[in-house]
């Protein structure tokens, strides 16, 4: 594991966490699937650009960006499975309706953040 891709991670995750806290109930919406798929795409594509960077910021080895990404999503990884249990708990400004969704956002994102670091990639075979 990449501590300081994990504390980026972390660092990402609390904000974007308080952010949804404050202000989720602009994004997730019940019922409104266009706008959820559009989060989806933009949140997968920003969260492959986003790992990408982090990786080359840490001057990583290209081989080991796949590694590097897990260490930046593992807060999410472990953190929202708790945010999506606890959801009216945690986000009280959302509809509970939208617990699955923002599970799923978070799925997106983590895809995104593996595929972002995995593209490309060449075969040492």
């Amino acid at each position: 594991m990449n501590l300081r891709l994990f504390l980026y991670g972390l660092g990402i995750w609390v904000g974007a966490t308080l952010a949804s806290r404050f202000a989720g109930q602009r994004l997730l919406h019940p019922g409104h699937g266009v706008g959820t798929v559009i989060l989806f795409v933009a949140s997968f594509a920003g969260t492959a650009w986003i790992v990408r960077r982090l990786c080359r910021r840490v001057q990583l080895p290209r081989e080991e960006w796949l590694g590097g990404a897990v260490s930046a999503l593992l807060p999410t990884l472990l953190l929202d499975p708790f945010s999506s249990a606890f959801f009216p708990l945690v986000f009280p400004n959302m509809a509970p309706e939208v617990a699955g969704v923002f599970g799923g956002w978070m799925l997106i994102c983590c895809a995104g953040g593996l595929l972002g670091a995995s593209a490309g990639r060449r075969s040492r075979t």
